[in-house]
């Protein structure tokens, strides 16, 4: 039996079609936290084009950790590096810009610190959300450079953000598990290395702002990610 609808009733079903489709479309569109960080990425696109890598390049990315050390070619000698770090990266903008980050073919290794999901504000991923965002990250990466070791570095227990040390601590876990059970991942253990033996972090390692590395900071974190490259097979 064929039935009829009155105007009203078709007028009615294409405006709620149109705003499902409206809402569906708009969920696509990056919030100002992400697009923040555009004209860093614009950098990136450009140095993509001119800088040279091959199969023998580190790629060492993330947060500002990484876009702060400034004597990590020099460090990471006789690794070839490519530095990639902007601001306060998060893993939610990470993965939308990961496609224009990381170059579409092989690395020697992929190093990635990303350290601001849980920061101790409004808006903190749950140590569970932390890992499903970095499981996004593994399938980018896979998808733009098949075959490369991606190697986490943990995050780092900083004064600054002792008060969620905790939750930190469990992401730290719960990435380090999904790691071991993946033969082309690597995690970086740091986290006890920069503890004190009280078990607080150690202020020797961090700037005044109580959160960023400073140079003796670097030197251990060189330390540690070298001798993990090597442990892992991953040879300059």
């Amino acid at each position: 039996m064929i039935k009829f609808y009155s105007r009203s009733s078709v007028a009615l079903i294409a405006l709620l079609i149109f705003f499902t489709s409206y809402h569906s479309f708009a969920q696509k569109i990056p919030g100002e936290e992400i697009l923040q960080w555009e004209s860093e990425i614009v950098v990136f696109d450009s140095l993509n084009l001119n800088e040279p890598s091959d199969v023998n390049t580190l790629l060492v990315t993330g947060s500002s950790s990484v876009r702060l050390w400034e004597s990590i070619h020099k460090d990471l000698e006789p690794y070839q590096v490519m530095q990639r770090g902007y601001g306060g990266a998060k893993l939610t903008d990470y993965n939308y810009y990961a496609k224009r980050i990381i170059k579409p073919h092989p690395f020697k290794a992929i190093v990635v610190f990303v350290a601001n999901d849980i920061a101790g504000v409004e808006g903190d991923k749950t140590p569970k959300e932390v890992k499903k965002l970095f499981q996004a990250l593994v399938k980018q990466v896979r998808r733009r450079s098949p075959g490369t070791p991606l190697c986490w570095v943990e995050i780092t227990p900083t004064p600054k953000r002792w008060h969620v040390s905790q939750a930190i601590r469990e992401a730290n876990n719960l990435i380090k598990q999904y790691c071991d059970h993946n033969s082309d991942l690597h995690f970086i253990s740091t986290y006890d290395y920069y503890m004190t033996s009280e078990g607080l972090p150690n202020l020797v390692y961090f700037r005044e702002d109580s959160l960023h590395l400073n140079r003796n900071g670097y030197q251990l974190w060189t330390r540690i990610i070298k001798s993990s490259l090597e442990e892992a097979g991953i040879h300059p």
